[in-house]
């Protein structure tokens, strides 16, 4: 095995589903800009998820449509004269 490829740098990280506001605290190298006071009143970086596992379909069973950026509707305007030429 290869050494010295793996971060040294862990630290403790909040992830953020935006989605349903559910929270986890986990050791990560992922760099942000954003933090967050965490219930044991430390503050700690912050990352936001669109979709975790207590919001995504699968786990959940529901089907849920997640279009935070409008892109559905980008695609379809952006793409509508071969969508209708095709029919």
């Amino acid at each position: 095995m290869k050494k010295d490829i793996h971060p040294k740098e862990y630290r403790m990280v909040v992830f953020k589903d935006m989605s349903n506001e559910y929270s986890f605290i986990t050791k990560s190298t992922i760099i942000t800009k954003d933090s967050v006071v965490w219930e044991d009143g430390n503050e700690y970086p912050l990352v936001k998820l669109e979709i975790s596992n207590t919001s995504h379909p699968y786990y959940t069973g529901k089907m849920k449509l997640v279009d935070t950026a409008g892109r559905i509707d980008k695609f379809k305007s952006r793409y509508q004269k071969h969508i209708d030429g095709n029919k």
